[in-house]
């Protein structure tokens, strides 16, 4: 099984004791490529560094809504610099998080929000979206921008809004969540959704797939996400990894 890890976040402190040697491991797990984004300025500096490491890692820059507390204006032209490295595939992680109560207002990772897609649309990069309990506001501001595509990572949202973002030429990726017990509207989201339009991702070190819960979770578990994908619609599989490398490489323009 060949697959792509398009959403895994190896700065996470959750591997600071192993982090190189857990990423050296992926190829012989049949993880051929993986995409680190950002979530502030240092995890994006981070995520260059490591794509500077690993010829199969990549990496996305951005400033999450949990983390835009502190957003300045002039950020923009420390991300514009870090977008310009060629290991740089995308704008990430981005978007609008309403679940915490302590994340920054909502009006203003909006405009944190809209500023990144922006700077998006002027490098002619696809974005990484985290909407996390903000789907019509996501959606909103997401039509704003008509001139940028991109993928709502570990999709969360309804069908409905699956269908409209198909419409505006964006992808949907899931994670080790479809495994869960209480995934059913994920799973039937997947079973309308054109496998061309579908990433897979693990999230990590978050989101660890069944029968994993309570480990730290690594690329190495991408792969249930991938079989779970294959039971919704029929695929085997090595079919269902196959077609989702392909679309994640077409994605972030990866030759």
């Amino acid at each position: 099984m060949r697959l792509f890890d398009t959403h895994a976040h190896y700065d996470s402190g959750a591997f600071n004791a192993d982090r190189l040697e857990v990423l050296a491991s992926m190829p012989e797990k049949g993880v051929e490529l993986i995409l680190n984004p950002g979530c502030d300025l240092d995890s994006s500096r981070a995520a260059v560094s490591l794509a500077e490491q690993f010829p199969f890692v990549y990496a996305a820059v951005g400033v999450h809504p949990s983390d835009c507390g502190s957003w300045e204006d002039s950020w923009i032209e420390e991300l514009r610099a870090l977008a310009a490295h060629p290991r740089v595939k995308a704008v990430g992680e981005i978007g609008l998080d309403y679940y915490w109560k302590d994340n920054p207002p909502r009006e203003f990772q909006q405009k944190v929000f809209h500023a990144q897609l922006e700077l998006a649309e002027e490098l002619g990069l696809p974005v990484i979206v985290h909407d996390r309990e903000a789907h019509r506001d996501c959606l909103e501001v997401v039509k704003a921008h008509p001139n940028v595509t991109g993928v709502y990572h570990c999709y969360s949202g309804s069908l409905e809004d699956a269908k409209t973002l198909v419409k505006l030429g964006w992808m949907l990726s899931f994670t080790g969540v479809v495994t869960y017990k209480n995934a059913r509207k994920s799973l039937e989201v997947i079973d309308w959704l054109p496998m061309d339009r579908i990433m897979v991702e693990t999230d990590s070190p978050y989101l660890t797939p069944e029968p994993f819960r309570g480990q730290r979770n690594d690329s190495g578990k991408v792969y249930r996400v991938a079989e779970t994908i294959a039971q919704v619609k029929g695929l085997s599989p090595e079919e269902t990894a196959e077609i989702t490398m392909e679309n994640g490489k077409r994605f972030f323009k990866i030759i």
